[in-house]
């Protein structure tokens, strides 16, 4: 077999391993998304630098808890999670500097509390509306902060 012959059977093979993994990402996408209450969630990983440590994801709404997931990670599983209780709502900001070339166009940056120090998300105004709502809210018989 000649030299050309691997190059291009190398390139088939890649160019395969590539739409195989867009195919898993879009099926993990709808699998998370199965029962409802997800919406574009980015979560400020480290703010050390103003403005940068942001990662894309999706968030989730599973009973008492924000599941937050990376969007580019094949893990079915949540990355993060923040129990209702603990999470309290402080405000929100528009993106500043290079935040608005790291997040999503109508994105607004919102800051909790959690007992383990605050925490920034971005997300749209009606995710913020229901994030809001669900913050908020409990079920019957649950303690009000």
């Amino acid at each position: 077999m000649a030299v050309w012959e691997w190059g291009v059977e190398a390139l088939v093979a890649a160019l395969v391993l590539l739409v195989l993994l867009a195919v898993a990402l879009v099926v993990r996408r709808r699998w998370i998304a199965r029962d409802g209450g997800t919406f574009e969630l980015s979560y400020r990983m480290r703010s050390v630098t103003p403005g940068r440590g942001w990662v894309l994801g999706i968030g989730r709404y599973s009973g008492e808890e924000l599941e937050w997931f990376r969007i580019f990670s094949l893990s079915p599983k949540p990355r993060l999670r923040w129990h209702r209780k603990t999470l309290a709502y402080v405000g929100r900001r528009d993106p500043e500097g290079i935040e608005t070339m790291s997040l999503y166009p109508d994105h607004v940056v919102v800051r909790c509390e959690t007992p383990d120090g605050p925490v920034e998300f971005a997300m749209s105004g009606p995710s913020l509306t229901g994030f809001q709502s669900w913050a908020e809210s409990g079920p019957p018989g649950a303690e009000i902060r």
